[in-house]
């Protein structure tokens, strides 16, 4: 398939591609021993938290979930937002705060509903308490709103990750499938903004125009991660053809819609990165698209040879892809296949990944090396 986007659970998704071809799917492929541990309606998004190992999962609906994965026991957290729920939107992702030991804080994005039949991503900071039996979010409050609310349900993006000293938070802000507003600075939506904790823009952000844009440009960006060496990488779908992994840079514009690699749905084409030199040019392009969801960049043991790639979720191509980073370059080396659609990966503190299939009942999946 050349574009996801129409796939009421993806995010979206997309020339010739700098990848490897996909591998049949079905079975699992890759070096992987594999075992489930529950299934969710509609995950979207995983985190484990710090010092107790336990993995929250958001369900788009609303609901979040703890798992103990020493026990199996899957708990309801309590506190979560009203969100609105349908097309791409709902509830997304989840993030302890850099000092959370302390602050026992986590930050919570979701689809808020506006006026007028518009709706927006905004992100939200509480605090979590948790016995063994129950946990809630306390005081849980809205710190950053996409702005302008428009309409539709699509390309909310509301990625977060914090920056590696842990004062800065980054949100990834789709362009809400309105396309044009990418390039107009007057707004945040086409985006990654750079906050402080609490919401508010960070000092030093490169947009005279807009205080909260760290860079602009941007689809609909779904996994947004940083390496060892400080730098931001993040990864987005294209229109029909050309999903990106991007280096992001302060002030870069990334060039949606002006350029792109793929075309847009009607057949309409656009101008090929190459054409706009002044652009920031991305990493690794996917024609055919692999529908990126989360990505994590590796740094356990389990996988040693793994340390320092990049792990992406696909929706479309059903996967896991594997990048290797060289600097400022990028490339895919190897793609695993899976039965379903995969939503997103995280890392376990122990270096196990832990992967979420997309759907009504996406299984959350354990992986350790075969052998």
């Amino acid at each position: 398939a050349l574009a996801s986007c129409g796939y009421e659970t993806t995010g979206d998704g997309g020339r010739e591609a700098v990848s490897t071809p996909a591998p049949p799917q079905g079975e699992v492929s890759g070096p992987f021993r594999v075992t489930e541990h529950g299934t969710f309606a509609r995950p979207w998004a995983a985190a484990f938290e710090p010092g107790t190992g336990h993995l929250f999962v958001t369900e788009r609906q609303g609901t979040v979930k703890r798992i103990d994965p020493a026990t199996g026991a899957i708990t309801t957290v309590s506190g979560t937002p009203t969100v609105d729920f349908g097309g791409q939107g709902g509830l997304g992702d989840i993030a302890f705060a850099p000092d959370y030991a302390r602050s026992k804080a986590v930050y919570l994005s979701w689809a808020e509903a506006g006026e007028n039949d518009t709706r927006g991503a905004v992100v939200g900071r509480g605090t979590l308490a948790c016995t063994a039996d129950a946990c809630q979010i306390d005081g849980l409050k809205v710190i950053w709103r996409q702005a302008p609310k428009v309409t539709g349900r699509g390309h909310y993006s509301h990625r977060i990750t914090f920056s590696p000293d842990g004062k800065h938070l980054f949100v990834a802000s789709g362009d809400r499938q309105k396309i044009e507003p990418a390039q107009d600075n007057s707004n945040t939506l086409g985006t990654i903004v750079r906050l402080n904790l609490d919401g508010t823009p960070a000092a030093g952000n490169p947009i005279p125009a807009n205080p909260e844009i760290w860079s602009y440009g941007h689809r609909n960006i779904l996994g947004m991660a940083f390496d060892a060496a400080g730098r931001l990488w993040e990864v987005e779908h294209g229109p029909a053809g050309g999903d990106e992994l991007n280096l992001v840079k302060p002030g870069a514009n990334y060039g949606w819609p002006v350029v792109s690699d793929g075309d847009h749905y009607d057949g309409k084409a656009i101008p090929d990165n190459v054409t706009r030199p002044d652009l920031a040019k991305p990493a690794v392009g996917w024609t055919p698209v692999i529908a990126p969801g989360g990505m994590v960049i590796y740094g356990g043991d389990k996988f040693r040879a793994w340390r320092g790639n990049a792990l992406i979720a696909g929706l479309s191509s059903n996967a896991i892809v594997r990048v290797a980073f060289e600097g400022e370059s990028a490339r895919e080396v190897e793609r695993y296949s899976f039965e379903n659609r995969m939503r997103a990966i995280v890392e376990a503190p122990d270096g196990a990944l832990w992967a979420l299939e997309d759907g009504t009942d996406g299984r959350l999946l354990r992986l350790i090396p075969a052998s």
